[in-house]
């Protein structure tokens, strides 16, 4: 037997300030009531978007946790969870624990028939003969759908929690509603410890993403790939112009007409270029870039549109002390700098800032809610 199932077979510390009911903690009640409301949501409102996000929320909260340290003081009591888990879930919990388990041993996983589990899967089987028989459509069009796409969460999940290494992700909400389950390094490196103690655990060093591991994949799809999307398609180009033509319109104020304007990372595609040589033509474009190649690229653009040698480049990270002198700075979303400094001391009297749609600051616009993006303006 594995040290990671013997850890689960001891009390825990947390013991001590659980109630007689429950094992190690007060707090898994939680859980326990959240898996309740599971089942009810479940059947009054038994939609395929209800069956794919309860599945997937609470396989990798409730059921997860349950695994590692089952909840009750009981034996039986947690059987019977464990049984209402494989109904609710349409998966039986001893298998998943079983491979979850040798998931964490770094061992290989071998299927094994035991009571628990053959009751489990004959609960599971008896609940989808009866859906079959009594209500045909709805399990073949509705739920069977969303089981689906609901077990293909999970392995979404699950892979992007290991992919390239283990991975954290700490955000606040994230980790409210999903208690605690982007401390995922911590876990691996704590299997045993309870749930309400891993975000006193942090690792120094851990890798850590700024998306939870269901959305990690849009890692892959960085702002530099999206812009180089774009060059390829009129049809995306003549969008994403006139949806930034809108908000900087809406923003900037009618009378101003700066001298020097600075345009951070304005390379590859420069559409802020042009559209501010098109809302402020007297204004000195300065467009300044770490990349070379991205310079490189959108030379043509600007030759295309007739403003090739209108655009000065510099090759170069921004840096608010050694590009001082604008009257207009204009920040992307994909800036690599600190975006808070440049909100609390703008470096230019009226600064422009891309950031994403639920980060309004200052004056504020949406810029496209297809983007997820906003343009906020703030000043010296």
């Amino acid at each position: 037997m594995s040290l990671i199932v013997t850890s689960m077979d001891q009390p825990s510390a947390l013991a001590m300030e659980a109630p007689l009911l429950f094992r190690h903690s007060k707090w898994d009640a939680v859980l326990v009531f959240l898996a309740i409301l599971h089942g009810w949501l479940l059947l009054s409102c038994p939609a395929l978007p209800v069956i794919a996000l309860g599945l997937w929320w609470n396989s990798n909260t409730v059921a997860h946790y349950f695994i590692h340290k089952p909840f009750f003081q009981q034996r039986w009591l947690n059987g019977l969870f464990s049984l209402y888990l494989s109904s609710l879930l349409g998966i039986p919990q001893t298998l998943w624990r079983d491979r979850h388990l040798a998931h964490h041993a770094a061992r290989r996983w071998r299927f094994k028939l035991d009571g628990p589990l053959i009751l489990e899967w004959l609960l599971v089987l008896a609940i989808w003969g009866a859906l079959l028989a009594c209500a045909p459509q709805f399990f073949l069009t509705v739920y069977l759908p969303g089981y689906c796409a609901g077990l293909g969460l999970c392995a979404l999940h699950g892979y992007y929690e290991h992919a390239l290494g283990t991975v954290s992700h700490y955000g606040a909400a994230y980790n409210l509603f999903f208690f605690n389950d982007g401390y995922h390094v911590e876990h691996h490196l704590h299997p045993g410890m309870h749930w309400t103690r891993l975000r006193a655990h942090v690792e120094a060093g851990a890798m850590a993403s700024r998306w939870p591991a269901v959305l990690r994949w849009l890692e892959l799809l960085s702002l530099e790939s999206l812009e180089r999307i774009a060059l390829r398609w009129k049809v995306i180009q003549r969008y994403l112009i006139a949806s930034h033509e809108k908000a900087f319109r809406s923003l900037l104020p009618r009378e101003f007409q700066p001298g020097r304007v600075a345009i951070v990372g304005g390379g590859l595609f420069p559409r802020t270029a042009l559209i501010l040589k098109r809302l402020l033509p007297e204004a000195r474009l300065v467009i300044i870039d770490s990349s070379a190649e991205n310079i490189q690229k959108a030379k043509p653009v600007l030759n295309g549109n007739a403003l090739d040698g209108s655009v000065q480049f510099i090759e170069s990270p921004y840096d608010p002390v050694e590009h001082a002198g604008f009257d207009l700075v204009v920040v992307p979303l994909s800036f690599r700098g600190d975006r808070e400094a440049i909100y609390d001391r703008p470096a230019a009297p009226i600064v422009l800032v891309h950031d994403w749609i639920w980060r309004p600051k200052g004056a504020s616009v949406v810029v496209s809610p297809f983007l997820l993006k906003r343009l906020n303006l703030v000043r010296a």
